[in-house]
This record gives C-alpha cells, structure tokens and sequence, in this order.
C-alpha cells in the first residue's frame, strides 16, 4: 500500500496497491492500480511517494480496486511488510467494500525477527540490505511489493535452516517474535 498517512482509523486512506504472484520462486504475475482515497494527499506524502490529488481523481474507487486484488489474490497466503498496518485498512473497508481477506498472512517484518534477533532494525529498507536485495521504486506499492516478494524469497532458505519449512511453522514462529 501506499497511502495518505499512518492512522487508518483516524481518516487515513490508502492510494496505491500492489500485489505480486509468487510461484516456484519467481515472481509470476502483478497487480498495480491507484484508488481514489475520497481525501486528499497531504504535501508531504504525495512528495514521498508522487502520489498527486490529480492522479487519484482518474483513479478507479477504492471498492473497485480491493474487489480486484481479492480476485487476483484468490486465496493464497498473503505476505506483506508490517502486515499489521495493510490489513486494517483493508478491515476498515470490509464493510463498504463487502471484501474479507481470510487467508494466513506472513509477514516480513515478524519474520525477521525470527531470523534476525539481535537486530535493531526491521524495517524493510534494512533487511533488504541485510539479505543483498535491491529495492526499486521505494514508497512505491509495486516496488515494495516486488521487494517484500524477493525478501521473503530470501528468507525460506534461512527459515528452513531452523526447521521452520510449512506455513504453520512460519505463523507460529512470527507469533512468538
């Protein structure tokens, strides 16, 4: 996601999602779109992420777009960086949008921590660096997402070397992190 700020549930909206298909190790198929939030995008963001009010306007709405990235998704296991944050604005538009996302989430940042331990940093610029992978298009939703891909890709081998090798392992093991 991107999105006009931090705090979804004090009017926050997201502007941009991407999703990637991950099969046999590779990046399989993409999902980009813009969404008209229905607020605006303050200074600071749109020169963070070049998100303009403009763009947003031609954009197709928010239910349109989070009906798309259900079907493109299906039910596969979800995996986002700092997951926790993706998933409420996708739950604060459960309603309006009659779309649930029921499956399993992985999340980078949880894993990490699995992983990572004595590290101080999670966030996602950092263990990029940390696993040698190159972020393209930062504050970007498919750049990120592209990235959060190749770092998951990154961390199943590292995973497995702990015995952790089924999606159960990997939940459980985030929920202890």
């Amino acid at each position: 996601f991107e999105t006009t700020g931090l705090s979804p549930a004090q009017g926050d909206r997201a502007t941009e999602i991407a999703a990637v298909i991950l099969e046999g190790g590779r990046v399989v198929d993409r999902y980009q779109s813009l969404m008209n939030a229905g607020v605006r995008v303050p200074a600071h963001i749109e020169a963070l992420t070049g998100i303009s009010n403009a763009m947003l306007r031609e954009a197709p709405p928010a239910a349109d777009v989070m009906r798309a990235v259900a079907d493109f998704v299906g039910d596969s296991p979800l995996v986002a960086h700092n997951a926790a944050f993706d998933m409420r604005f996708l739950q604060l538009k459960e309603d309006s949008t009659g779309v649930v996302f029921r499956q399993p989430v992985l999340d980078t940042l949880l894993l990490s921590g699995v992983l990572h331990a004595n590290q101080d940093s999670h966030q996602l610029d950092h263990i990029a660096e940390r696993l040698g992978v190159v972020i393209a298009g930062r504050h970007n939703a498919l750049g990120d997402a592209c990235a959060t891909a190749e770092v998951f890709l990154r961390m199943l081998p590292l995973l497995a070397q702990m015995g952790i090798v089924t999606l159960r392992q990997a939940l459980d093991a985030s929920e202890k992190s």
